[in-house]
Protein backbone atom coordinates (compact mmCIF):
# COMPACT_ATOMS: atom_id res chain seq x y z
CA UNK A 1 0.00 0.00 0.00
CA UNK A 2 1.09 3.74 -0.88
CA UNK A 3 1.79 5.77 2.32
CA UNK A 4 0.46 8.35 0.75
CA UNK A 5 -1.40 9.66 -2.52
CA UNK A 6 -3.97 12.65 -3.84
CA UNK A 7 -7.15 12.43 -5.14
CA UNK A 8 -9.86 14.96 -5.59
CA UNK A 9 -12.82 15.53 -2.67
CA UNK A 10 -15.26 13.84 -4.33
CA UNK A 11 -17.36 15.71 -7.03
CA UNK A 12 -17.05 19.12 -8.80
CA UNK A 13 -17.38 20.72 -11.81
CA UNK A 14 -16.63 24.00 -13.62
CA UNK A 15 -17.38 26.18 -16.66
CA UNK A 16 -15.82 27.82 -19.33
CA UNK A 17 -15.83 29.52 -22.67
CA UNK A 18 -13.56 29.55 -25.14
CA UNK A 19 -14.07 31.28 -28.73
CA UNK A 20 -17.89 31.06 -27.72
CA UNK A 21 -17.36 27.06 -27.34
CA UNK A 22 -18.74 25.82 -23.99
CA UNK A 23 -16.26 23.48 -21.92
CA UNK A 24 -17.59 22.37 -18.66
CA UNK A 25 -14.92 20.23 -16.91
CA UNK A 26 -16.85 17.59 -14.32
CA UNK A 27 -14.33 15.87 -12.01
CA UNK A 28 -15.60 12.52 -9.12
CA UNK A 29 -13.67 10.28 -7.02
CA UNK A 30 -13.96 6.48 -8.64
CA UNK A 31 -12.53 3.20 -7.25
CA UNK A 32 -13.19 1.30 -10.19
CA UNK A 33 -13.54 1.54 -13.40
CA UNK A 34 -17.14 0.75 -13.26
CA UNK A 35 -17.74 3.59 -11.20
CA UNK A 36 -15.95 5.54 -13.93
CA UNK A 37 -18.00 4.48 -16.72
CA UNK A 38 -21.11 5.10 -14.96
CA UNK A 39 -20.23 8.57 -13.97
CA UNK A 40 -19.30 9.11 -18.33
CA UNK A 41 -22.43 7.71 -18.69
CA UNK A 42 -24.14 10.51 -16.31
CA UNK A 43 -22.61 13.08 -17.99
CA UNK A 44 -23.16 12.20 -20.92
CA UNK A 45 -27.16 11.58 -20.99
CA UNK A 46 -27.05 14.78 -18.62
CA UNK A 47 -25.21 16.77 -22.24
CA UNK A 48 -26.93 14.34 -24.78
CA UNK A 49 -27.53 17.33 -26.40
CA UNK A 50 -23.61 18.42 -26.41
CA UNK A 51 -20.78 18.54 -29.61
CA UNK A 52 -18.67 16.69 -27.77
CA UNK A 53 -18.12 14.54 -24.15
CA UNK A 54 -14.59 13.50 -23.94
CA UNK A 55 -13.28 12.10 -21.03
CA UNK A 56 -10.09 9.98 -19.15
CA UNK A 57 -9.68 8.72 -15.37
CA UNK A 58 -6.80 6.91 -13.83
CA UNK A 59 -7.45 4.67 -11.18
CA UNK A 60 -5.11 1.98 -9.17
CA UNK A 61 -2.24 2.38 -6.68
CA UNK A 62 -0.28 2.24 -9.47
CA UNK A 63 -2.29 3.50 -12.58
CA UNK A 64 -3.28 0.63 -13.58
CA UNK A 65 -6.13 1.37 -15.39
CA UNK A 66 -5.75 4.68 -17.60
CA UNK A 67 -8.82 5.21 -19.91
CA UNK A 68 -8.73 8.27 -22.45
CA UNK A 69 -11.91 9.09 -25.64
CA UNK A 70 -11.90 11.89 -28.01
CA UNK A 71 -15.62 11.92 -28.66
CA UNK A 72 -15.38 12.26 -32.14
CA UNK A 73 -12.42 15.11 -31.20
CA UNK A 74 -9.64 15.21 -33.23
CA UNK A 75 -7.52 12.30 -32.13
CA UNK A 76 -5.58 13.16 -29.25
CA UNK A 77 -6.97 16.38 -29.03
CA UNK A 78 -9.18 16.05 -25.96
CA UNK A 79 -8.80 12.60 -23.75
CA UNK A 80 -4.72 12.48 -23.57
CA UNK A 81 -4.73 16.05 -22.59
CA UNK A 82 -7.39 15.06 -20.06
CA UNK A 83 -5.28 12.42 -18.57
CA UNK A 84 -2.30 14.49 -18.92
CA UNK A 85 -3.42 16.35 -16.35
CA UNK A 86 -4.19 14.11 -13.49
CA UNK A 87 -0.98 12.66 -13.72
CA UNK A 88 0.59 16.19 -14.19
CA UNK A 89 -1.27 16.59 -10.67
CA UNK A 90 -0.31 12.77 -9.07
CA UNK A 91 -3.72 12.58 -8.78
CA UNK A 92 -5.43 8.82 -8.52
CA UNK A 93 -8.70 6.82 -8.63
CA UNK A 94 -9.71 10.57 -10.33
CA UNK A 95 -12.34 10.31 -13.62
CA UNK A 96 -13.25 13.39 -15.42
CA UNK A 97 -15.46 14.05 -18.21
CA UNK A 98 -15.43 17.64 -20.45
CA UNK A 99 -18.42 18.37 -22.11
CA UNK A 100 -17.84 20.86 -24.74
CA UNK A 101 -20.60 22.84 -26.92
CA UNK A 102 -19.31 24.17 -30.58
CA UNK A 103 -19.75 27.78 -30.57
CA UNK A 104 -18.55 28.11 -34.70
CA UNK A 105 -14.82 29.02 -34.18
CA UNK A 106 -12.44 26.06 -35.06
CA UNK A 107 -9.87 25.81 -32.22
CA UNK A 108 -7.12 23.87 -34.44
CA UNK A 109 -5.10 21.11 -32.53
CA UNK A 110 -3.28 23.18 -30.37
CA UNK A 111 -6.27 25.08 -29.04
CA UNK A 112 -8.08 21.99 -28.29
CA UNK A 113 -5.48 20.28 -26.22
CA UNK A 114 -4.92 23.52 -24.09
CA UNK A 115 -8.87 24.13 -23.89
CA UNK A 116 -9.63 20.35 -22.38
CA UNK A 117 -6.49 20.97 -20.43
CA UNK A 118 -7.00 24.00 -19.20
CA UNK A 119 -10.79 22.92 -18.46
CA UNK A 120 -9.99 19.78 -16.20
CA UNK A 121 -7.54 22.10 -14.35
CA UNK A 122 -10.07 24.60 -13.65
CA UNK A 123 -12.72 21.90 -12.92
CA UNK A 124 -10.59 20.08 -10.18
CA UNK A 125 -9.33 23.35 -8.59
CA UNK A 126 -12.83 23.84 -8.15
CA UNK A 127 -13.54 20.12 -6.38
CA UNK A 128 -10.76 20.49 -4.69
CA UNK A 129 -7.72 17.98 -3.82
CA UNK A 130 -6.75 15.83 -0.31
CA UNK A 131 -3.73 14.12 0.52
CA UNK A 132 -5.02 10.46 1.74
CA UNK A 133 -2.16 9.63 4.66
CA UNK A 134 -1.52 5.84 5.36
CA UNK A 135 -1.90 6.23 9.46
CA UNK A 136 -1.38 4.06 12.13
CA UNK A 137 -4.29 4.30 15.37
CA UNK A 138 -3.40 4.46 19.02
CA UNK A 139 -5.70 3.54 21.67
CA UNK A 140 -3.97 6.21 24.88
CA UNK A 141 -5.78 5.54 27.77
CA UNK A 142 -4.75 7.51 30.85
CA UNK A 143 -6.00 9.05 34.38
CA UNK A 144 -7.92 12.13 34.04
CA UNK A 145 -4.88 13.87 35.91
CA UNK A 146 -2.67 13.82 33.27
CA UNK A 147 -5.75 14.14 30.21
CA UNK A 148 -5.89 17.74 30.22
CA UNK A 149 -1.95 18.29 30.03
CA UNK A 150 -1.74 15.44 27.05
CA UNK A 151 -4.93 17.01 25.04
CA UNK A 152 -2.94 19.53 24.68
CA UNK A 153 0.22 18.10 23.78
CA UNK A 154 -2.21 16.80 20.95
CA UNK A 155 -3.37 19.47 19.88
CA UNK A 156 -0.18 21.34 19.50
CA UNK A 157 1.51 18.44 17.76
CA UNK A 158 1.14 16.75 13.86
CA UNK A 159 -0.96 14.06 15.03
CA UNK A 160 -4.25 13.65 14.34
CA UNK A 161 -6.62 13.30 17.80
CA UNK A 162 -9.51 11.70 16.62
CA UNK A 163 -11.86 11.00 19.56
CA UNK A 164 -11.65 11.33 23.58
CA UNK A 165 -13.81 9.08 25.66
CA UNK A 166 -14.34 9.51 29.32
CA UNK A 167 -15.06 7.03 31.52
CA UNK A 168 -13.32 5.97 34.57
CA UNK A 169 -10.04 7.19 32.99
CA UNK A 170 -9.35 8.92 29.77
CA UNK A 171 -9.15 7.43 26.05
CA UNK A 172 -7.44 9.08 23.05
CA UNK A 173 -7.63 7.68 20.01
CA UNK A 174 -5.08 8.95 17.62
CA UNK A 175 -3.74 8.87 14.60
CA UNK A 176 0.13 8.52 13.45
CA UNK A 177 2.00 8.51 9.87
CA UNK A 178 2.78 5.60 8.99
CA UNK A 179 6.72 4.89 10.48
CA UNK A 180 6.90 7.76 13.50
CA UNK A 181 5.24 5.13 15.45
CA UNK A 182 8.82 5.15 17.44
CA UNK A 183 8.68 8.59 17.63
CA UNK A 184 4.73 8.73 18.98
CA UNK A 185 5.54 6.27 21.34
CA UNK A 186 8.49 8.17 22.80
CA UNK A 187 6.25 11.54 23.15
CA UNK A 188 3.55 9.58 24.80
CA UNK A 189 6.21 8.44 27.58
CA UNK A 190 7.61 12.62 28.14
CA UNK A 191 4.07 13.47 28.16
CA UNK A 192 3.11 11.50 30.86
CA UNK A 193 5.61 9.97 32.45
CA UNK A 194 5.12 6.57 30.91
CA UNK A 195 1.97 6.33 32.96
CA UNK A 196 -0.21 5.68 29.42
CA UNK A 197 -1.55 2.24 28.35
CA UNK A 198 -1.04 2.61 24.60
CA UNK A 199 -2.48 -0.17 22.17
CA UNK A 200 -2.14 -0.05 18.53
CA UNK A 201 -5.59 0.04 16.41
CA UNK A 202 -6.05 0.11 12.83
CA UNK A 203 -4.61 1.39 9.67
CA UNK A 204 -6.23 3.63 7.73
CA UNK A 205 -5.82 6.62 5.55
CA UNK A 206 -7.25 9.60 6.58
CA UNK A 207 -8.00 12.51 4.24
CA UNK A 208 -5.91 15.88 5.19
CA UNK A 209 -7.12 18.99 2.30
CA UNK A 210 -4.40 20.30 0.79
Amino acid sequence: MLDKYFTVKHQGMNELVIQKSRFIGYVKRVETEEEAQAFIQEIKKKHFDATHNCSAYLIGEHDQIQKANDDGEPSGTAGIPILEVLKKQQLKDTAVVVTRYYGGIKLGAGGLIRAYGNTTSQAIKATGVVKRQRMQGFSIIVDYTLSGKLEHAFRQSNYILKTINYTDKVEFIVYVEVGQEKEFREFIVDHTNAQAEITEADTTYIEIDM
